[in-house]
């Protein structure tokens, strides 16, 4: 969905359904040969990812822009968090090259989405 068009709720937003599929391929990931017994790093990984989609629709909630914004602050920096935690996986040998460049992919592309709803929610508070 366009996030350009009247948004209801937070699943209507195009940047927390893709944060959403993000998570899902880190619990998917998580799941398989070492990185399933790497305790540390696998429930690290999925914190900092079901933070993202958490924040995003945390923020959407409180239905306060400046409160929103906020909120996408803290999404961000949990997808950067998610992004350097996908390298330690993969120096670790627990993702292959192909796998990383995937999720590292979404990951960014995520971080985008965010950012660009950031830019949009902080011009609705300067009007």
């Amino acid at each position: 969905m366009n996030e350009k068009k009247k948004v209801q709720r937070f699943e209507d937003l195009l940047t927390w359904q893709k944060a959403r599929l993000l998570t899902a391929e880190i619990y998917r990931l998580t799941n398989q040969g070492e990185f399933a017994r790497d305790w540390g790093l696998k429930d690290q990984l999925r914190r900092a990812a079901v933070s993202v989609m958490s924040n995003i629709s945390e923020g959407f909630e409180r239905n306060r822009p400046r409160e929103f914004y906020h909120f996408l602050g803290i999404a961000k920096g949990s997808c950067g968090e998610v992004r350097c935690q996908l390298y330690v996986a993969l120096d670790a040998q627990y993702l292959s090259q192909t796998a990383f460049d995937d999720v590292r992919a979404q990951a960014e592309e995520v971080s985008r989405l965010i950012g660009g709803l950031r830019v949009s929610v902080e011009r609705q508070i300067e009007n």
